[in-house]
């Protein structure tokens, strides 16, 4: 579609260092949308990330020595590098994991919103004086402090934005990182890494390791990493958690939902229709932490509701993720892809509800590519499996509710607890629901789930503990030491 479809050689960068090869040997990476192999990708081995961590361990000091004006002076330069290269950070996003082009320019241009956003607060990081006992004579505050060096595992599905959520906010912070993405999307952080060391960030500051699970297990267990940031599912989580517990490390878990969107007879149901399934279909093909996978519908709009669903469904459209008119791309993996299709089997095969729309491999996509039909079941049993665990694919549950209470009930049946989505014209309703229901964000009338970069993010539950986003999310990166002089 005239967009250039070449990918850069990937490298580890340690210390400022760019390496082509790595311990843990090469990993071929494939593009989803045609089940190509595009390129090789270095991966790091244990003693790669000891390398790494130690580097950033050893540009601790200087880098926290900068003033905070100064750390903010870089952090606004590589926002504004950021911007001007969303282009191609966009495009590569799409090689990376088969992402819509729409969809790899907006994450890009929400990194760089991110960046932005925390540069702002690099000299905003204030302790406060307390009331000491005047007989004490004592003057006593805080100082809030940056952890050292910091973990940070991304997630596939979006790196970008998870570097906007986790890296800025420790580099504004005062930290230094090591960052381990996924081999699965290797090509926007590779062209990233150009772009930090262009804004002047010393070497050693940022590192990146490129690695599976025994990369990962290395940099969690590293005695000098003094906190961990993940994204990902409870399954990892667990491990993380275990290896953290050894030397009692504080980590924040961004983890996964099962999140509900209750819709009442008051709603507009146009609006409802429409942001759901762009949600759950043409945002990385459902493959979403917070997308809206359980539709709660009133029974007095349920059919209507589901009749609007199922026309939406048909005229989304496969294809070239480059294409404009393309709306669901790819799911990342073919293991994923063949996942996806167990459960939609699953849940035909139990009962688990009635199955309006899709089911199936689409007709017409690119040969090879990983592509599954918007899958749509209606009158899914509340406690199925379709209904309780995460698919992270393009299927949507329809549900009936005939009271607040019954769909307060419902949503909070799963183990997660990331988001919920509330659908009326009644305040009052707006403000119970909103204190009942268990998650960590809910979002009224269209509001989508990472409203930006101002307000915190995370879950309760198996989703996670810890926020990202706001100033809570830059609080999760300094610590506090309390000072009391007589």
């Amino acid at each position: 579609m005239g967009i250039e479809r070449t990918v850069p050689a990937v490298h580890l960068h340690i210390g400022g260092q760019a390496r082509a090869e790595g311990t843990g040997g090469m990993a071929e990476h494939v593009y989803p949308a045609t089940g190509e192999v595009q390129g090789l990708v270095p991966l790091a081995g244990p003693a790669d990330v000891a390398e790494a961590v130690e580097a950033a361990h050893a540009a601790f000091p200087a880098w926290r020595s900068w003033t905070p004006a100064e750390r903010r002076g870089v952090l606004v330069r590589l926002a504004e590098l950021i911007k001007a290269d969303v282009a191609e950070l966009g495009r590569l996003s799409v090689l990376d994991n088969g992402m819509t082009h729409r969809i790899g320019l907006h994450l890009a241009s929400a990194m760089a919103g991110y960046t932005e956003y925390y540069a702002g607060w690099a000299d905003k990081i204030e302790g406060r004086v307390t009331t000491a006992p005047a007989q004490r004579r004592e003057l006593a505050y805080t100082i809030p402090e940056p952890y050292g060096v910091v973990g940070i595992i991304l997630t596939w599905n979006g790196p970008l934005i998870s570097v906007g959520m986790k890296v800025i906010p420790a580099l504004a912070a005062g930290n230094t990182v090591v960052v381990k993405p996924s081999e699965l999307t290797p090509y926007a952080t590779e062209h990233l890494m150009r772009l930090v060391r262009e804004a002047g960030i010393p070497d050693g500051v940022v590192n990146l390791v490129l690695g599976g699970p025994d990369a990962g297990e290395a940099l969690v267990r590293h005695p000098l990493v003094q906190k961990v940031s993940f994204t990902g599912g409870p399954t990892t989580a667990r491990k993380i958690l275990a290896s953290c517990a050894e030397s009692l490390k504080p980590a924040v878990l961004e983890l996964g939902g099962k999140s509900a969107n209750l819709v009442f007879p008051d709603a507009d149901l146009d609006r409802v229709t429409l942001i759901n399934t762009s949600s759950v279909f043409e945002t990385l093909a459902g493959q979403g932490c917070a997308i809206p996978s359980r539709l709660l519908v009133h029974e007095s709009v349920y059919d209507e509701v589901a009749e609007k669903v199922i026309a939406r469904v048909r005229s989304l459209r496969f294809g070239d993720p480059f294409d404009p008119t393309t709306n669901v791309s790819p799911v990342v993996t073919r293991a994923a892809r063949d996942r996806i299709l167990g459960m939609i089997d699953r849940a035909r095969s139990q009962g688990a509800g009635r199955l309006l729309a899709g089911g199936g491999v689409p007709d017409g996509v690119p040969a090879g590519g990983y592509y599954v039909e918007p899958t749509v079941f209606g009158d899914v049993v509340p406690d199925s499996e379709i209904a309780q665990v995460e698919v992270f694919g393009p299927v949507l549950s329809l549900l009936r509710f005939s009271s607040e209470e019954e769909a307060v009930a419902i949503a909070n049946s799963t183990s997660y607890g990331l988001a919920a989505y509330v659908n009326t014209r009644d305040i009052g309703r707006v403000n119970r629901l909103t204190s009942q229901l268990r998650a960590g964000g809910v979002y009224v009338n269209g509001a989508p789930p990472v409203v930006g970069y101002e307000l915190p993010f995370g879950g309760v539950g198996i989703s996670g503990y810890g926020r990202e986003g706001g100033l809570e999310g830059l609080l999760e990166f300094v610590r506090t030491k309390a000072v009391a002089i007589a």
